[in-house]
C-alpha cells in the first residue's frame, strides 16, 4: 500500500529499514521523520551533521523527485513532506482497490492459532467483568485473521467445578429460586452468590457440599440429575448472550467432557514422575523452576480444574494441528499458565501456549465479585444501556417507527459496551462508567458511529459516484485526512502483533476527529463540480476505512442515527 511503498523507497535510498520512520508531532514538521542517531553512529558523524548532508543530497537525487515534495533537516531528524495530490490519489486508489479488505496483511503466513475465551462458568451469573474477556478474545481472533492467521475461536465452559455443587446445594435448600419467574440461567447466579456467603465458616455444610460434588463427578444420583437440568439452563442463557452480542465460536468445549481424559492423564503423569502424591492429594511440584506447587487432585479425591485443562490442551494440538493456543484469561492466572506450560515441557510435549491476560473491571465503589454479589450483571448493564440508547434515538427522531428505533438502539448498545472494553489496553484496569460509555461525544463508540452516519448522510445527498480527479485535493485538511487513512494498515498490523485492540480504537477516534475537522472547514457539497466529486470520493474512502475498523472491533457502521 502507498505509505509502506514510500517508506520502502526512502529506506532503500538511505540504507535504513521502513520501521525506522516515525511521524512528526505536528503537521508543519512534515509527514514522515527519520531519526538519525543509529545511522550517524555507523557513519562516524553527528546526527545533526548527517541530517544536513542527507537533506542536501536527497534534493539533488532523481530518485527522490516524485517520491516526496521536500525534505528538511531538523536537528538530528530528516523530515519528509509528501506531495498532496499524489498522496490523496494513491490512498483513495488503495481503498477503492481493496475495499472491505483494506488494511489486511499476510504477516501470519496462514499459521493456525486457536483463541480460547469466554471461559464462563455455568451456575453463576454473567457480569460486566465477563464482557471484557468476551470482547477482548473475539477481537483478538478477528485481528489475527486480518493479519494472515487462520484463527479458531473457541470457548471452554467450566460446568463441572465446585461452584456447581455450591449452587445446587443452595437451590435444593431454597425452593423459592425455582418458583421465581425469569430466566433460570440468571437465577442460578443469584443462588450461587447466596450459597457462597452461607458456606463461609460453615464446616457442616462443607461436608454436605463434598457429597454433592461426588455425586456430580460419579454421574449418578439425585444431585447429578439436577446438575444436568440446571446445566442446560446456563448453556441456553450463555447462547442468548453470545447471539445478542454477535459472538461466534467454531467450537465450545465443556469441562465435563474433558474430565475423564484428564483423570487418565493424571495417572499417566504420575507414572512418568511429572506429578507426585502428597498427603492424599496429587500435585505438580514445580518449586525448582520457581513456579511453586500446583494441586491437581484434592485429598478427598475430587478433581481440580487443571485435570480437565490438561486433556483439553493436548486435544487442541493433536486434533486441530494448531501452531499456538492462546488463552484469554485475567491476569490472576498468569502463574497458572506458566505452570501448565512447564508440565507439558516436563512431559516432553512442548505445546506453544500463550496467556493473554487482562486486568480487572471495577465499579466506582470497588472490585466486583460473583461470590459476594457485588457485580453489575450482564442483564443489568445491557438493559440499562439499551434503555438509554432508545431514549436518545426517540428524542432525535420522533418520526421513526418502533422497529427502526429498536434496530439502531440495539446497535448503539452493543457498540458502546464493546468499545468501552476495547479502548483501554488489556494491562490497565477499567473503571466502568455507564454515563461515559453512552455519550455521543468524546472517546466513545457513539461518537464514532455518529461520525459515520454524518458521512453517509452527505453521500446520500450528493448521490454521485463517478470518476474523480483526486489530484485536485490539495487542501491541508485533505492532506491530513489522507495521511490518517494511509496509516490504517500500520495500526492493524501493530494491533495484531501486540495483540492490543486499543490501538485500533485509538486510530478510529483520531480518524473521526480528522474527518470532523475536514467537513467543518472544507465545503463539500457546494464546491465546484470537479472538486465536489473528488471530495465525495475522499469521504467514501473514509467511510470504508471506518467500516473496516468497526468490523474489526465487532460493531456496526450505522447509516443513520
Amino acid at each position: 500500500m502507498y505509505l509502506q511503498e514510500i517508506k520502502e523507497q526512502l529506506a532503500s535510498m538511505l540504507e535504513v529499514v521502513p520501521t525506522d520512520f516515525v511521524y512528526p508531532p505536528a503537521a508543519d514538521l512534515g509527514d514522515l521523520s527519520l531519526p538519525l542517531f543509529a545511522l550517524a553512529k555507523t557513519r562516524g558523524l553527528s546526527p545533526v551533521e548527517l541530517a544536513k548532508e542527507l537533506a542536501a543530497s536527497l534534493k539533488e537525487s532523481p530518485k527522490f523527485i516524485g517520491v516526496v515534495k521536500n525534505v528538511n533537516a531538523v536537528g538530528p531528524y530528516l523530515n519528509f513532506y509528501l506531495d498532496s495530490g499524489n498522496l490523496v490519489s494513491s490512498v483513495i486508489s488503495d481503498i477503492e482497490k481493496f475495499g472491505i479488505r483494506y488494511g489486511e496483511s499476510d504477516n501470519g503466513h496462514e499459521e493456525i492459532v486457536m483463541v480460547e475465551f469466554s471461559n464462563a462458568n455455568t451456575h453463576k451469573e454473567y457480569h460486566i467483568g465477563h464482557l471484557r474477556n468476551l470482547f477482548y478474545g473475539d477481537t483478538i481472533s478477528r485481528m489475527l485473521r486480518l493479519n494472515g492467521y487462520q484463527t479458531i475461536p473457541v470457548s471452554y465452559i467450566n460446568d463441572f467445578g465446585i461452584h456447581t455443587a455450591k449452587t445446587l446445594w443452595n437451590w435444593r435448600r431454597n425452593p423459592e429460586f425455582a418458583a421465581q419467574d425469569g430466566p433460570k440461567g440468571r437465577l442460578l447466579g443469584e443462588c450461587y452468590a447466596q450459597a457462597a456467603k452461607e458456606l463461609e465458616g460453615n464446616e457442616e455444610a462443607k461436608v454436605e457440599l463434598a457429597a454433592v460434588m461426588k455425586q456430580i463427578e460419579k454421574r449418578k444420583g439425585e444431585m447429578y440429575e439436577l446438575w444436568k437440568e440446571t446445566r442446560e439452563w446456563s448453556i441456553s442463557y450463555l447462547d442468548e448472550i453470545y447471539q445478542r452480542l454477535g459472538i461466534k465460536f467454531e467450537n465450545i468445549f465443556y469441562e465435563s467432557e474433558e474430565i475423564d481424559e484428564g483423570l487418565r492423564m493424571v495417572e499417566e503423569f504420575l507414572q512418568r514422575g511429572v506429578f507426585i502424591r502428597s498427603q492424599g492429594a496429587v500435585i505438580a511440584d514445580l518449586d525448582e523452576y520457581g513456579l511453586g506447587v500446583l494441586p491437581i487432585i484434592r485429598s478427598d479425591g475430587t478433581a481440580l480444574y487443571p485435570a480437565a485443562d490438561l486433556a483439553l490442551a493436548r486435544r487442541k494440538f493433536q486434533a486441530y494441528d494448531i501452531n499456538e493456543s492462546i488463552y484469554v484469561v485475567d491476569i490472576r492466572q498468569g502463574l497458572y499458565f506458566k505452570q501448565l506450560g512447564k508440565i507439558f515441557e516436563l512431559a516432553g510435549e512442548n505445546f506453544n501456549i500463550t496467556h493473554l491476560g487482562y486486568d480487572f473491571v471495577t465499579l466506582k465503589n470497588g472490585m466486583m465479585s460473583s461470590r459476594t454479589g457485588n457485580v453489575i450483571t450482564y442483564a443489568q448493564i445491557i438493559n440499562e444501556a439499551y434503555t438509554r440508547a432508545e431514549k436518545e434515538i426517540i428524542t432525535r427522531h420522533e418520526d421513526w417507527d418502533a422497529e427502526k428505533v429498536n434496530k439502531i438502539a440495539e446497535a448503539l448498545t452493543v457498540a458502546a459496551l464493546k468499545f468501552e472494553m476495547l479502548k483501554i489496553s488489556a494491562d490497565k484496569v477499567i473503571t466502568f462508567d455507564m454515563e461515559e460509555a453512552l455519550r455521543f461525544d468524546g472517546f466513545t463508540a457513539a461518537y464514532l458511529q455518529y461520525t459515520g452516519a454524518r458521512i453517509a448522510s452527505i453521500l446520500r445527498k450528493a448521490d454521485e459516484n463517478i470518476a474523480a480527479d483526486y489530484s485536485l485535493l490539495i487542501h491541508p485538511k485533505e492532506h491530513a485526512l489522507a495521511m490518517q487513512l494511509s496509516q490504517y494498515q500500520e495500526a492493524l498490523v501493530k494491533a495484531g502483533a501486540q495483540r492490543d485492540p486499543s490501538i485500533i480504537a485509538r486510530y478510529l477516534f483520531e480518524l473521526a476527529q480528522v474527518v470532523n475537522d475536514y467537513y467543518h472547514e472544507v465545503n463539500i457539497l457546494k464546491a465546484s463540480t470537479d472538486e465536489k466529486i473528488a471530495r465525495l470520493g475522499l469521504l467514501r474512502a473514509v467511510k470504508q476505512a471506518l467500516a473496516n475498523g468497526f468490523r474489526t472491533l465487532g460493531f456496526a457502521y450505522l447509516e443513520e442515527m
